[in-house]
């Protein structure tokens, strides 16, 4: 059984329709890429997977381990497992790192923050008393919410547009950490528009202009992205059909 199910999921931000009937269907322990053009609706997708405000369903389902998420709240979602890694990471100005990682950590322990930053190649004896702010880069920041997603041992992350703004050393322990979720028997949802985050899953569904086009082997998703997606001209915002 698939862990994590949508089901002609529909939906409008500010009186504008984004999401006009999204399927797609994630088995446990995957490393599942949505993939699309910017503006095809998948951050929306992830937001309401997520239970984001302002981002709930008006129309299908989203379903984990077979029971429906529609109409939780997103602190009940993350208790059940369900966890969003950000295109740009929350800096949490005044909150120590070691704060930082305690908020969502499964096991209050110390020892496990220590060992998820060393996985993150960052010394705890640096980062844990730092503060997360603007005196850390784009790339420390993600590693440092990546080492938070270990410790909060989810049943399913969402990876926004993972590959946003970090430089190429984080961004190879980025895909070290989802391999090592899939050991752990976690499930990896990618959200990208990127053909080469893409070669990283096992399985991928294409969307556009808030609808499902396909889904499959990642290898077949990516292909048909790469030379049949990207030259269409509703890739160009301005081409698409009004979708109000």
């Amino acid at each position: 059984m698939a862990l994590l199910e949508v089901r002609d999921l529909r939906l409008a931000v500010g009186g504008k329709r984004i999401l006009h009937g999204v399927s797609l269907s994630v088995e446990q322990r995957a490393v599942h890429a949505l993939v699309g053009p910017n503006g095809a609706g998948k951050s929306t997708l992830a937001y309401a997977i997520m239970g984001l405000p302002g981002y709930a369903p008006d129309g299908g389902d989203i379903l984990l381990d077979g029971k429906s998420l529609n109409g939780l709240a997103v602190d009940q979602r993350a208790r059940l497992g369900v966890s969003l890694a950000w295109q740009e990471p929350a800096r949490f100005e005044g909150l120590k790192v070691r704060d930082f990682l305690l908020a969502g950590a499964a096991h209050k322990d110390e020892d496990a923050l220590r060992d998820a930053l060393r996985r993150m190649a960052l010394d705890p004896g640096l980062y844990l008393d730092r503060m997360v702010d603007t005196s850390l880069s784009g790339g420390e920041r993600k590693r440092i919410e990546l080492a938070s997603i270990l410790v909060m041992k989810p049943k399913l992350v969402i990876a926004d547009e993972p590959d946003s703004g970090i430089d190429v050393e984080a961004l190879r322990h980025m895909f070290e950490l989802f391999d090592r979720l899939r050991s752990e028997d976690v499930t990896v949802l990618l959200v990208t528009h990127s053909a080469d985050v893409m070669a990283h899953a096992d399985t991928a569904t294409l969307v556009c202009c808030g609808r499902t086009v396909e889904e499959g082997p990642a290898e077949q998703i990516r292909s048909y992205f790469v030379d049949q997606c990207l030259p269409c001209p509703f890739h160009d915002p301005s081409m698409r059909p009004d979708e109000s």
